[in-house]
């Protein structure tokens, strides 16, 4: 898997944990892992989405999920974690 598409993956999976945690109260992701995780979220790369890649420059902190409150996309996290963690 190339960066930019292993980029897109960490971002969606780590936009869908912290909206699960910070919004609807559901950890579906261990905080360590969600932690060491962030880490690895590298905000120079370009994944093509421009609203994106501007939103992770500018609000992404990797110390916390709080980031999610500001996500331009609550209603997709919603749609996402609704169909694959709230069966």
């Amino acid at each position: 898997m190339d960066k930019k598409s292993e980029e897109i993956k960490r971002r969606i999976k780590l936009s869908i944990a912290a909206y699960a945690y910070e919004v609807e109260n559901d950890s579906i992701m261990p905080d360590a892992t969600f932690d060491e995780e962030c880490k690895k979220v590298d905000v120079t790369i370009t994944t093509g989405n421009d609203k994106i890649d501007n939103f992770f420059r500018t609000h992404f902190d990797p110390c916390t999920g709080q980031w999610i409150h500001n996500h331009p996309e609550q209603e997709r996290l919603k749609e996402l974690y609704t169909r694959y963690y709230k069966q």
